[in-house]
């Protein structure tokens, strides 16, 4: 039998935490094309409380569409996570390590920014408009933690933390590939760019780092790399929730 190697390790570590984001039901609301583009009308009720009497009122709220809120947020992590590719590709340990990482951060500021804009106008969601909305709690932490381990972190958290970005991605989207609706880009793209053999050979790339730095690190630097993993792995979760929430 063969032993595992140091990602597979890690994935493991996540347990069904893993299996619970590459199976949310955003990934398969999304490919079917039935993902809430719309919003919602809700109706809040609430009581006001007097010596006298108790008021009984309510009152509609619309809230943002699942789909909307997700991508207005996910945007905001483009730089943070533009700063931590650099960073890997900065820290890799040879030119060979380097290559594959600056064609990969090509496409990302390049054909996924394109995607982001694209989107944004169908949605008829201007600059001014997102500028309006805070970022989440989950979307703070998450670029937090990007940017904390691109600025101290060795390269194998780096390397922990964004292995964890696309791995689950490519896992999810190989996944909902075969059910993906093709009748609007807003949600066939953001398969498409997180599937297919391109995608898969940059998680092969970004793995293969982190398990050659797994064979060079001591324990401490293997119980870091896991702590970052793991809460990588959380945030993904969180933020997935997040796009359902109030």
């Amino acid at each position: 039998m063969f032993a595992q190697s140091f990602t597979e390790e890690l994935r493991a570590a996540a347990g069904e935490q893993w299996d619970r984001v590459i199976n949310h039901r955003f990934t398969t609301e999304l490919a079917k094309g039935d993902i809430d583009r719309c919003g919602k009308l809700k109706n809040l009720r609430f009581c006001n409380e007097s010596t006298i009497a108790v008021e009984s009122c309510s009152f509609s709220v619309f809230s943002i569409a699942v789909l909307k809120k997700y991508l207005i947020q996910d945007f905001r992590f483009l730089d943070a996570f533009v700063v931590l590719l650099a960073s890997v590709i900065a820290n890799g340990r040879s030119l060979e390590d380097r290559i594959p990482g600056c064609q990969f951060l090509a496409m990302i500021t390049g054909k996924e920014n394109t995607y982001f804009q694209r989107s944004f106008e169908k949605l008829g969601c201007s600059a001014e408009d997102r500028a309006d909305i805070p970022d989440a709690e989950v979307t703070v932490k998450f670029c937090n933690l990007m940017r904390a381990v691109a600025l101290t972190g060795t390269l194998g958290e780096m390397l922990s933390v964004i292995v964890v970005a696309e791995w689950i991605y490519l896992s999810w989207g190989e996944k909902v590939l075969p059910l993906t609706n093709r009748d609007d880009f807003l949600t066939y793209e953001w398969v498409d760019l997180h599937s297919g053999s391109y995608f898969a050979e940059v998680v092969t790339y970004l793995r293969g780092l982190l398990d050659k730095e797994g064979e060079l690190i001591d324990e401490v630097g293997k119980k870091k790399c896991k702590e970052a993993f793991l809460h990588a792995v959380q945030l993904e979760e969180d933020f997935f929730e997040m796009a359902y929430s109030n």
